[in-house]
């Protein structure tokens, strides 16, 4: 078997393969830097959180209209918004902090949302969707992570500045400019909008993983956030193309295989990584002299 074969071929021969990667690709664009933002901020578990937040609204929307896009779209973000802004409440008007409530609000968006999709579809519904079906992208699920992935790279031009200072010292955000509040808000809306992009491909639970593991391994190589940026993006690109490879020459399924090989980058960075990795710490360090 040629290079050619094994690299080139699936995607040249099969349209659903070309589909599956424009999609993965374009997903990476969008979500690797919002993942570098909620890993810094400390938030990589509100992620997590999150894809589970957009499952009932979802799953309320294939009730109502079956495997439909816009109706599943719609409800998704609506969920994930909805939680988003009664945990913020909830953290702030009773002792409970916001990283318990979202853990509870998850819990019970998971379980809503499988009951929902149960009570209506089959089990081929319920793990398209949980895992996603990227092979099956169609023009409508393409244009909407699209548009996400483009509106995602126009607002955090627009804000990258106040989410840098965020990360620093969101204190003193607040204090300069007033911002801090509308800077979060803003942010977080991104992290629903590409979550919802992902559960189009990857489903709810594995669309937090290409946002988080290639941000986890980009911290592992750079300390500035623009060189994480892009470090992230590169490696969600190469997890999205090999994972979707590995699925098709081995039988596998692509969600899972694209978040493994994401994976397996953040296990290699977490050995290897120059910044805080486990083989450049062991290694004697040079003594300063005089």
């Amino acid at each position: 078997m040629t290079a050619y074969d094994l690299l080139i071929a699936p995607f040249a021969d099969f349209a659903f393969m070309r589909r599956a990667l424009t999609g993965s690709l374009v997903l990476a664009v969008g979500a690797a830097p919002v993942g570098v933002f909620l890993l810094l901020r400390r938030m990589s578990l509100m992620g997590d959180a999150m894809a589970h937040a957009i499952l009932p609204g979802a799953a309320i929307g294939f009730l109502i209209s079956g495997l439909d896009l816009f109706a599943m779209t719609v409800g998704g973000i609506g969920a994930g918004l909805l939680v988003a802004v009664l945990s913020g409440l909830v953290a702030r008007t009773t002792v409970l902090r916001e990283d318990a409530t979202l853990a509870t609000f998850y819990l019970i968006s998971l379980a809503l949302g499988v009951l929902i999709v149960s009570w209506k579809g089959s089990s081929v519904d319920l793990m398209h969707v949980l895992f996603g079906t990227v092979l099956a992208l169609d023009d409508a699920a393409l244009q909407f992570i699209a548009l996400v992935s483009s509106a995602t790279v126009l607002t955090l031009a627009l804000v990258w500045r106040p989410l840098v200072i965020e990360c620093v010292d969101s204190a003193f955000l607040r204090v300069v400019s007033g911002t801090g509040a509308t800077v979060h808000l803003v942010f977080m809306v991104l992290v629903v909008l590409n979550l919802v992009a992902g559960f189009q491909a990857l489903g709810t639970l594995l669309s937090v993983g290409i946002m988080m593991l290639p941000a986890a391994s980009s911290r592992l190589w750079a300390r500035e956030i623009g060189a994480m940026s892009v470090i992230s993006l590169v490696i969600a690109v190469l997890s999205s193309a090999i994972g979707l490879l590995l699925s098709y020459h081995l039988n596998l399924p692509s969600g899972p295989a694209i978040i493994l090989v994401a994976g397996g980058f953040y296990i290699v960075s977490l050995l290897a990584g120059p910044v805080g990795g486990v083989i450049p710490r062991s290694l004697p360090r040079a003594h300063r002299t005089a």
